[in-house]
């Protein structure tokens, strides 16, 4: 066919030139970086999603797109005209899978939950002083420490391809918009970012209301101001990996950083990736004459003063 024929054919049908076929089946397609229009269109006709290469290389000649078309993973099909297709490159309109990290998940959950969406193998493994200069609120963060508790959790939606780097980067941007209205307040309390971040990320895995978390903070900031071991189940969790909230008596004996009931302190880093209403509670915490805490099976929150009625608590609701 000549190229001006195939030319008007294009032009003439608009959005509904040239689709290969009426099927709707999604497919996968991968323009290399440094492909150009003559590769991509082979490309393109390979796998079936044109009919012909030339009409592909006519239509971005003609519209001056030749060079615009971009790298990337994009998801295709048969049904769509030559016009439509060359947009999407044009554009950049990369195939985005949609990855939503529950607000609790550890370095280690976000990193199995990406693997498994962007189906290889993603490391979050970089540590706090790699990104310092780019992030202001890594700054009092050990330079060795992980990037643990700063991973907001969110929905995210991250092209097949992105780089581990660029994956990070997006977390921790989303960390810095989301406490940005209290980045005043935490300067206010005196406290570092990292220690407020570690102890929300306690609070985050220990109970489930604003008001509960906030009561928890309180009791939390007041043992470690006093030199009392905070005794968080949850850090003893973090150490063994189990998902249980149940302890034993051995495993509070477990010789580590993290360990709350062997060494006084907060531990050396966060535990989780924590909630906005958890950071919240660990810059709001309130006042009680509470000193213990426990959660029942069903998520309630039994608050007691002393250790004797605690002690009646354990019994009444985990035994």
């Amino acid at each position: 066919m000549p190229k001006n024929s195939l030319t008007r054919m294009i032009m003439k049908g608009g959005e509904e030139g040239l689709p290969s076929s009426t099927s709707q089946e999604k497919m996968i397609f991968k323009v290399e970086k440094g492909e150009g229009s003559k590769e991509i269109a082979l490309n393109l006709e390979r796998d079936g999603l044109i009919k012909w290469d030339l009409a592909f290389r006519v239509y971005v000649l003609t519209k001056d797109i030749s060079g615009n078309l971009q790298a990337g993973t994009y998801e295709l099909s048969p049904s769509m005209t030559i016009p439509r297709i060359a947009k999407k490159f044009a554009s950049g309109d990369t195939l985005k899978i949609k990855v939503t990290i529950p607000e609790g998940f550890t370095l280690k959950d976000i990193q199995e939950e990406l693997t498994s969406k962007l189906q290889r193998n993603v490391l979050c493994n970089f540590r706090a002083g790699d990104l310092k200069q780019e992030f202001d609120f890594l700054e009092d963060s050990p330079d060795t420490a992980s990037l643990e508790g700063f991973l907001f959790p969110d929905t995210y939606f991250f092209e097949l391809n992105q780089d581990d780097k660029g994956i990070v980067e997006r977390f921790l941007e989303n960390f810095g918009e989301k406490s940005a209205p209290y980045k005043n307040k935490a300067a206010l309390s005196g406290k570092k970012i990292f220690e407020i971040v570690t102890m929300a990320s306690l609070i985050e895995k220990e109970v489930q209301t604003l008001e509960d978390k906030k009561l928890v903070s309180g009791v939390l900031w007041k043992r470690l101001e006093n030199k009392i071991p905070l005794q968080v189940d949850a850090t003893i969790s973090y150490i063994t990996g189990k998902k249980t909230v149940k302890v034993s008596i051995e495993e509070t004996k477990i010789d580590s950083p993290y360990n709350t009931y062997k060494y006084r302190g907060l531990p050396i880093g966060p535990i989780s990736n924590p909630g906005l209403e958890s950071i919240i509670a660990a810059l709001s915490p309130q006042k009680s004459d509470f000193w213990y805490y426990l959660s029942t099976p069903d998520g309630k929150t039994i608050f007691s003063k002393t250790l004797e009625e605690h002690n009646i608590a354990i019994v009444k609701y985990l035994k």
